[in-house]
């Protein structure tokens, strides 16, 4: 199988990830929340780095279910800064816990995240094959909207990166088989 040029082949995760998920859309709940959380934690990382951790973040996220960590208190803020599997860093484990509070809020607004996130596409995937591109108007605007709502780390090269890997941006490159225009 041909695969996107970017992809490390040398990591079995990667390459699965790239394969079974990267690209195709998604409209499980504790899935989308799961991508979004992941996502702000990748800020100024790389994704491979966060990938290698995902275990370790579904362990210390409680399997990324919602109302457990809306309610995560100081201490859980302690004990998650002190996990040495994965990315420590306060602010963005703050941003979590708020981020999770908002997106609850979405649901209720909407009905389910979901409905909210595709409606900025009409229900339908974009093809953009993948460039060194960060970011585009669809990013700026979700990210715009999410800022708005009060959720953090959510800049629009992390919304970019969230849209392709839930498969509202297909952004699998031409020389790769998972190509929509193959």
């Amino acid at each position: 199988m041909k695969r996107c040029n970017w992809l490390n082949l040398g990591n079995p995760l990667y390459v699965r990830y790239h394969d079974e998920e990267w690209g195709k859309p998604q409209h499980d709940e504790r899935r989308l929340y799961e991508m979004l959380i992941l996502e702000c934690f990748q800020a100024g990382l790389s994704w491979e780095c966060i990938l290698n951790k995902r275990e370790n973040f579904r362990r210390a996220f409680c399997q990324f279910d919602i109302e457990k960590v809306a309610n995560f208190t100081p201490a859980d803020i302690d004990r998650l800064t002190a996990d040495p599997g994965i990315i420590r860093h306060r602010k963005k484990i703050e941003a979590a816990i708020n981020n999770s509070r908002i997106f609850k809020s979405i649901q209720q607004e909407w009905g389910s995240f979901d409905r909210y996130i595709w409606h900025f596409t009409s229900g339908q995937p974009v093809c953009e094959p993948y460039t060194e591109r960060t970011t585009s108007p669809l990013s700026d605007e979700i990210s715009k909207d999410l800022k708005r709502r009060g959720m953090k780390f959510v800049g629009s090269t992390t919304i970019y990166a969230l849209l392709q890997a839930i498969g509202i941006i297909n952004a699998h490159g031409p020389e790769c088989d998972l190509c929509p225009q193959h």
